[in-house]
C-alpha cells in the first residue's frame, strides 16, 4: 500500500486531481493498493473509487439544504476499500489494484474558479465550467494512471452525478461499459450480489456536450443527460484498457431518518472480482 502525498502527486503531473483540492487546507492523497493473488504477469484488475470526502461545490457552491450529506461523497472510495477487504479476506486467485484519489472540494480565495483551465495527467486539456462537478476530475487522472498497470478490465465507482439519481432512483446504480464483456460480467455481479445496476447508453452523440472553445474538453456539458456526459467524459481517459463505471449517487447512501451509507456497490465488486478469478 502507498500513500502519496501532494509533492508526489505534482511530481506525477495530476493537474486535473489538484485543481479540486486547491481551496482546502486539508491535503489531497493519493491511495495506492495492491492485492496479489496470482502471478505477477497476470494483468490485474483495477477498481478506483471517488474519495471527495466532503463536497461544497467549490466556488460553484452548493445549496444549503442538505449539504450534510455530502461527507458521503468518498462512497466510491469507500466501497473500493472494502472490496479490497473483502478480496483480502477471501484470498482470490487473482491481481487487483485499487487506486483512491481523495481530498475535499471547498471555496476559498484560492480554489478553483469556473473558466479555469487545467491540465490533466494525460496532457488532455480541461475547461472548468462548474466546480461542482469534481469528481470526474480526480478520477480522470486516476484512469490515467491505472494505464501503467497495463489492466485487464478498469472499473470506476462514484457518487458522481445528480442526473443519475434522476433517471434512475434509488434502486439501481448506473452502469456504463464500452465494453459489452465487461458489462455483462458486470450485470452478472450485480445479480448474484442481488445489488442491481442498470446499463446507460454511451453514444457518441453525446460527446458533443463536452465541447469547449478554449481547451480540449469541458468538465460539463448540459443538464440533459448529465450522467451520460460525466461518463463520456471519463472515457476519454481510458483508451487503453477495458473500462466500466458505476455512478453510486442515488444507492450508496440514505437521507432522512435512515441516514447512512448503504454498502453499495461493495457486493457487486466483490462478486465481480470472484468471477474474475474464477474464469482463470
Amino acid at each position: 500500500m502507498q500513500v502519496l502525498d501532494r509533492k508526489a502527486i505534482e511530481k506525477l503531473g495530476m493537474g486535473s486531481f489538484l485543481s479540486v483540492t486547491r481551496g482546502s487546507e486539508e491535503p489531497p492523497r493519493f491511495i495506492v493498493i495492491e492485492y496479489h493473488g496470482a502471478a505477477k504477469k497476470d494483468a490485474p484488475l483495477v477498481l478506483v473509487g471517488k474519495g471527495i470526502t466532503f463536497d461544497t461545490g467549490g466556488i460553484s457552491l452548493k445549496p444549503s439544504a442538505d449539504m450534510d450529506e455530502m461527507k458521503f461523497d468518498m462512497c466510491g472510495a469507500a466501497s473500493v476499500l472494502g472490496t479490497m477487504r473483502a478480496v483480502a479476506q477471501l484470498k482470490p486467485k487473482v491481481n487487483v489494484v485499487a487506486l483512491i484519489p481523495t481530498c475535499e472540494n471547498m471555496p476559498s480565495g484560492t480554489a478553483t474558479k469556473p473558466g479555469d483551465v487545467v491540465t490533466s495527467m494525460s496532457g488532455q486539456t480541461i475547461e472548468i465550467l462548474n466546480t461542482d462537478a469534481e469528481g470526474r476530475l480526480i478520477l480522470c487522472d486516476a484512469l490515467t494512471y491505472a494505464e501503467r498497470y497495463k489492466p485487464a478490465a478498469v472499473v470506476d465507482v462514484a457518487t458522481l452525478t445528480g442526473a443519475c439519481v434522476v433517471a434512475l432512483g434509488h434502486h439501481h446504480a448506473g452502469l456504463f461499459a464500452a465494453d459489452d464483456g465487461l458489462a455483462a460480467d458486470l450485470l452478472a455481479a450485480s445479480a448474484e450480489a442481488m445489488d442491481p445496476c442498470w446499463r446507460m447508453p454511451l453514444d457518441e452523440e453525446y460527446d458533443e456536450g463536452l465541447k469547449s472553445n478554449f481547451a480540449d474538453m469541458a468538465n460539463v456539458g448540459s443538464r440533459a443527460g448529465g450522467a451520460i456526459t460525466a461518463a463520456k467524459f471519463l472515457q476519454r481517459y481510458t483508451k487503453q484498457y477495458p473500462w466500466a463505471h458505476l455512478d453510486i449517487a442515488g444507492v450508496a447512501y440514505r437521507s432522512g431518518a435512515a441516514k447512512g451509507a448503504t454498502g453499495r456497490p461493495v457486493g457487486l465488486l466483490t462478486h465481480f472480482v470472484l468471477s474474475r478469478a474464477a474464469k482463470r
